[in-house]
């Protein structure tokens, strides 16, 4: 069993204690959180979740009992590691935003780092990296009464995250949002718990949020009424190599789509396909970019390719200049590369949605993109070695072989350079093609 990252014991909160008006918001109360769950405190109004939270986050003080965080209990803390604890171990997520409103938004994704005295182009970087990963760059000198309550939320999440804590504590986040508001930052924190691996901790009275959990912590009238585990984070498994690891539980599609990119683990291959075939797109087709220019690029593609932005807002973005969030690059680059995408993203389609002529439809696509000319037999071994290919019955390797061996010994007879770029492009509409 791994240790915990948080321990609560027999914490009690009560206000007023002794007097008439006296409320006992939390009663004895344990539990244990360990690194990387993403738990929710599920329960009504008034039934002390909120309150559990804030002892976790050092925001409110307990009656009796104690919290500690990373074996280091909150009550013995001293100033100095109080301020340390909630700059850069813990990042706060309230319902109200609590941006301030005479900062712009890359200032109030900056101020933690500010406290801490941060270099001004040091920190001003980080926060945009941040508001990028987030889709609200263009937003960065704005100020927060400019924004949506969903650019609001998110502008807060990117804050809370600038000085990396590995804990996040969200009260209500979406409690001020619209349905598609907040799915978007519902999908974020899952994210940020299953790729970033952050430990969550998200209070919810609405139980549409229930399925996100790795664990539901049941509270009612200040205590921990039952809890449900979804999904067990709690228990350490040795890592196998890549090379090793045995997906009983994924799709021969996906398994032959790990052989092809071996850089991407079974969970994200399960979590993340979006950004991960927008990262393998951008590699696929770019090489003469710059580092920032392509992080840039990349995150507009995930909003492209989440179909959160139309074309022409993709490649307007790739045009915009950097200092307004944009990509910096000039307008023919930016509609070359749309042009590109929008052909893989075409033959995928295709790919998936006509089963029969698919392999005929990708030959004509790939013998274009690729100047082959094929005819006869050589047309027919080629056309029928993609069909193999895209049924799933060989995979990349095997691909690529036979289209490299020689026409007198029954392959396609490409160049081996020709074939190896053709099998990079199928794999890269078959990753496209899963969903």
């Amino acid at each position: 069993m791994s240790e915990p990252i948080i321990a609560i014991s027999r914490l009690r909160v009560i206000y007023n204690q002794g007097k008439s008006n006296e409320v006992r918001a939390l009663e004895e109360t344990n539990l244990d959180i360990y690194p990387e769950e993403y738990v929710i405190i599920y329960g009504p109004s008034g039934c002390g979740k909120s309150t559990l939270l804030y002892s976790i986050a050092g925001l409110q003080r307990p009656t009796y009992g104690d919290v500690a965080v990373k074996k280091k209990p909150l009550s013995k803390m001293t100033r100095r590691e109080e301020v340390e604890f909630h700059q850069t171990w813990i990042g706060m997520i309230f319902q109200a935003f609590y941006l301030i409103p005479s900062l712009n938004i890359v200032e109030n994704v900056c101020l933690p780092k500010t406290f801490r005295g941060e270099n001004v182009t040091s920190r001003r970087k980080d926060g945009i990296k941040l508001l990028r990963r987030f889709g609200i760059a263009e937003q960065m000198d704005k100020f927060p009464s400019e924004l949506s309550g969903g650019q609001k939320q998110r502008v807060a999440i990117a804050r809370s995250l600038v000085n990396n804590p590995d804990i996040i504590l969200a009260d209500e986040p979406v409690g001020n949002l619209d349905s598609e508001s907040a799915q978007n930052v519902l999908d974020i924190l899952k994210e940020l718990n299953e790729v970033d691996r952050k430990t969550v901790i998200m209070v919810t009275h609405n139980a549409e949020h229930l399925p996100y959990a790795d664990r539901i912590i049941y509270m009612k009238d200040g205590r921990i009424e039952r809890e449900v585990v979804q999904k067990d984070k709690r228990k350490i498994e040795p890592k196998k190599p890549d090379a090793e690891i045995v997906e009983d539980n994924l799709p021969p599609e996906l398994k032959m789509l790990m052989g092809s990119f071996r850089s991407l683990s079974s969970q994200q291959m399960n979590v993340l396909l979006i950004p991960f075939k927008a990262k393998q797109l951008m590699a696929h087709v770019l090489s003469n970019l710059t580092e920032e220019q392509l992080s840039m690029a990349e995150s507009f593609l995930k909003e492209y390719l989440f179909n959160n932005i139309d074309r022409e807002q993709f490649s307007g973005k790739l045009d915009m200049d950097p200092e307004k969030g944009g990509g910096g690059w000039n307008k023919k680059q930016a509609r070359n590369f749309t042009a590109r995408i929008d052909a893989l993203v075409a033959q995928s389609k295709i790919v998936s949605g006509n089963p029969d002529r698919a392999h005929i439809a990708l030959a004509e696509y790939l013998s274009e993109q690729f100047g082959v000319k094929l005819s006869g037999v050589a047309l027919d071994r080629f056309r029928a070695c993609l069909k193999l290919r895209i049924e799933n019955r060989i995979n990349r390797a095997e691909l690529e072989k036979r289209l490299d061996v020689p026409k007198t010994l029954g392959g396609v007879g490409l160049y081996s350079n020709t074939a190896d770029r053709i099998v990079r492009e199928v794999e890269v509409i078959m990753l496209l093609k899963y969903s």
